[in-house]
């Protein structure tokens, strides 16, 4: 009892065959209003209409005339078998008619339904009291035997037809029922795989329906956790990879100077190497704030409409000097007035991580491009360099936080550097494409264009 309290699914059934009751109900109202109603309608009128021919016949009120009226009609044959009339003296005998029991006439209003006796038989009568002029009441009337007849024929059908809608709306609510239990049960069911810890499972999508949408959407929802779950393992173990070596040479180094004669020198030397090592650790943890800031979009508040192609000129010209260092050919072509709306210091920091890499990849000797430009009708800051590059099978891979290719980790970095990019690509609504350029990588930020 409690559970149906509580399911959407009662309440939903419930409310459904309450609606079908009352639709049922007033359909049922509109019809027997429609032919009845109109049905008793007509039998008035047509009483009041020929009581008025009755009088309008009789000019001068004559009772005799009136008398002979009566008889007439009586007598006609023209529907004589459910015609009623009764003429009625001052004192209430009755002077002529069809009647042998009528309504009490000293208060009843002028038209009223009653039992009478009619050639002893009892029947149902719509009777027209008429008070006359010179005194006495015409009655006019009519047998409802027959619409009585036809009232009950329509109760019947509507009662029959009510019960069979009334049955088809409870079999079509527990058909809903079933059919949206057996859609929850499916989620409901896979939510408890998942819960027991098994990521795998997936909802059945079938059809186009609300309910086909809701499970597309959860299990894109479902995709996006485990790939995240996923992420967050390999992260787990890169840092502790990342810490351990840092923190292991630190605490080395402290004990190595402990070991030994404590001089001033000696002590010196090992805070300046924790230090350096210490320094290394909050590099580490600002980028990974980088990372969730850029993604939280946080900073959309502080977007600016801005000259990408300025910014990629001055990340170019701040580099100019390094490259050179590095025996590398550093070019960069940045025309004006390509503006977008973002964040200049995120970026140029983009830029900035992504001319890193190429220096530190490409090698002496190499040549490395930065452009600004258009790109399938968007912005685009692009580095191009020709060295090594990443073979194709890593290049989705390299967004990682913490992937890298160098897997023994000898190189210096800790593979965050294209992380930052993308999740700075993305909080501008933008991506970043890693292209093979055979031989070298093409490394594009592209970010829509500023609403003119």
């Amino acid at each position: 009892m409690f559970r149906l309290r509580t399911s959407i699914v009662a309440k939903l059934v419930l409310g459904y065959g309450l609606l079908g009751l009352a639709s049922i109900v007033a359909v049922s109202a509109v019809f027997y209003s429609g032919t009845i109603g109109v049905l008793d309608q007509n039998i008035d009128g047509k009483i009041r209409a020929q009581t008025e021919r009755m009088l309008d016949n009789i000019n001068d009120g004559n009772r005799e005339a009136l008398k002979a009226e009566v008889h007439r009609l009586l007598t006609d044959g023209v529907d004589n078998d459910r015609e009623i009339f009764q003429l009625l003296d001052v004192d209430g005998t009755a002077l002529a008619g069809n009647l042998g029991s009528w309504p009490s006439v000293a208060d009843a209003p002028d038209l009223v339904t009653a039992t009478v006796l009619r050639y002893g038989r009892s029947a149902p009568a719509r009777l027209y009291l008429r008070p006359l002029v010179q005194g006495g009441v015409l009655i006019v009337g009519r047998d409802l035997s027959e619409e009585d007849a036809v009232r009950e024929v329509i109760w019947r059908a509507l009662a029959a037809g009510a019960c069979v809608s009334l049955m088809l709306t409870i079999a079509g609510a527990m058909l809903f029922r079933s059919s949206i239990e057996s859609r929850l049960g499916q989620i409901r069911r896979t939510a408890a795989q998942i819960e027991a810890g098994d990521l795998s499972p997936r909802i059945p999508v079938v059809g186009s329906d609300e309910f086909a949408l809701l499970n597309r959407d959860i299990n894109r929802m479902l995709d996006r956790i485990e790939l995240l779950m996923d992420g967050i393992r390999n992260v787990s173990n890169a840092i502790a990879h990342d810490l351990r070596t840092p923190l292991s040479r630190i605490r080395g180094r402290l004990d190595d100077a402990l070991r030994h004669d404590v001089t001033v020198p000696r002590l010196a030397t090992a805070a300046h190497d924790a230090i350096d090592d210490i320094d290394d650790l909050i590099r580490l943890f600002e980028r990974l704030l980088q990372i969730a800031e850029a993604e939280s979009g946080m900073r959309a508040r502080l977007f600016e409409r801005l000259d990408l192609g300025r910014v990629v000129a001055d990340i170019g010209e701040m580099y100019e000097a390094i490259a050179e260092d590095s025996q590398i050919a550093l070019t960069v072509d940045a025309p004006d007035s390509l503006y977008v709306d973002g964040d200049r210091n995120l970026l140029a920091s983009a830029v900035a991580s992504l001319l890193d890499n190429a220096i530190k990849y490409a090698g002496p000797g190499s040549v490395i491009h930065v452009r600004a430009g258009l790109h399938h009708g968007q912005a685009s800051m692009s580095v191009h360099d020709n060295g090594p590059g990443i073979p194709a099978g890593e290049l989705g891979n390299v967004t990682q936080r913490f992937y890298r290719l160098d897997k023994s980790r000898h190189m210096p970095g800790n593979g965050l550097g294209l992380s930052i990019v993308s999740a700075t690509a993305k909080s501008h609504d933008g991506k970043l494409v890693l292209e093979d350029a055979g031989p070298g990588l093409i490394a594009r930020i592209v970010l829509p264009l500023a609403a003119s």
